[in-house]
């Protein structure tokens, strides 16, 4: 039983007023969804998975008797505790990893074996494999970094499209321009992340508060990163490939309301807000974008399957992937 209320400065029995009736709330604010990322680890975890793959299929120790009698590299590194899955020795492979045989062997993305023995699959294959552990180190931490709180925002569907594609993209680049060199690794498609995250910032450009500040830092990040391309055995086109995917990419499948549309409810009433969801800049962008992204694969595998050189066309696009000076060549 509830206790008496009294009025104290007119010394009468309080009666409570009447509760009001209840109020329908304002409904809140819309929120987007927030996804538990799992497409990022399962990206690692199977990359981690197929260097260990790689290094048993190698198997150093197996190799190297024959390789030393016709005169070869060295001894197999950490051959003492590693056994079986020791690396190559540095003089072959200075990122602690198997041989360019092995990778081959496994799918790692070969010029001559796309065009005259048709294995387009090649082109997703080598995103997958990784010529050694410094290798697998740098692109899976950039991953995790990268890509987790992209997964969280968009979803494992719209990332891991961009992830493939993006690496697709690179590895048709890096063939056209590259044709006595291997190619393995990643990152092609964490570079479609960065260019994803860049053309995600043009397309909801409303919605950032600190909209140059966001800009320069990631121009600055992708800057860096290309700019680590230009060293010699570095597949720069690759990068430039993917990034240029994910950029045409995050028009397409990044593209959020705009911020009007998410502040509607939080409005005073008498403030008016557009009813469409998303503005006409963002379906434009996202019109021109698809566009070049089926020309430009469209144009790249023409050329590829018909053994066009890239270089024919562009005699000064050598130096995107490598600038020779005093210290180092590019070679041929």
């Amino acid at each position: 039983m509830a206790a008496a209320h009294y009025d104290v400065e007119k010394g009468g029995r309080y009666s409570p007023p009447a509760p009001a009736p209840e109020q329908q709330p304002y409904p809140q604010r819309e929120r987007e969804r927030e996804w538990v990322p799992w497409f990022v680890p399962v990206v690692v975890a199977v990359n981690i998975a197929l260097f260990a793959v790689a290094m048993y299929v190698n198997n150093c120790p197996a190799h190297a008797a024959a390789s030393s009698r016709r005169g070869g590299a060295g001894a197999c590194v950490a051959r003492g505790f590693l056994h079986r899955f020791s690396f190559q020795p540095l003089s072959e492979n200075p990122l602690l990893g198997p041989s360019s045989a092995t990778l081959q062997k496994l799918g790692a993305l070969v010029w001559d074996k796309v065009v005259h023995e048709h294995q387009g699959w090649r082109l997703l294959t080598c995103i997958w494999l990784h010529a050694g552990v410094v290798h697998l180190l740098a692109n899976m931490l950039s991953l995790v970094l990268i890509g987790l709180r992209l997964e969280q925002q968009f979803g494992y569907v719209r990332i891991g499209v961009i992830y493939i594609v993006s690496g697709v993209g690179g590895s048709v680049l890096s063939s056209l321009f590259l044709r006595n060199n291997i190619s393995v690794g990643a990152s092609g498609a964490l570079f479609g992340l960065l260019g994803a995250m860049l053309s995600e910032l043009f397309t909801n450009w409303t919605i950032y508060s600190n909209k140059a500040a966001a800009l320069v830092t990631l121009l600055v990040v992708i800057a860096i990163n290309l700019a680590i391309g230009i060293l010699p055995h570095v597949d720069n086109f690759a990068h430039i490939g993917g990034f240029l995917t994910g950029f045409l990419l995050g028009f397409i499948f990044l593209m959020r309301p705009h911020y009007g549309w998410m502040q509607r409810y939080v409005r005073p009433s008498e403030v008016k807000y557009t009813s469409k969801k998303y503005l006409p800049y963002q379906w434009v962008l996202l019109a021109v974008a698809s566009v070049l992204a089926v020309l430009g694969f469209a144009v790249g595998m023409g050329m590829l399957f018909k053994g066009v050189n890239a270089n024919d066309h562009c005699q000064w696009c050598h130096y995107l992937s490598c600038v020779p000076n005093s210290r180092w060549s590019c070679g041929k």
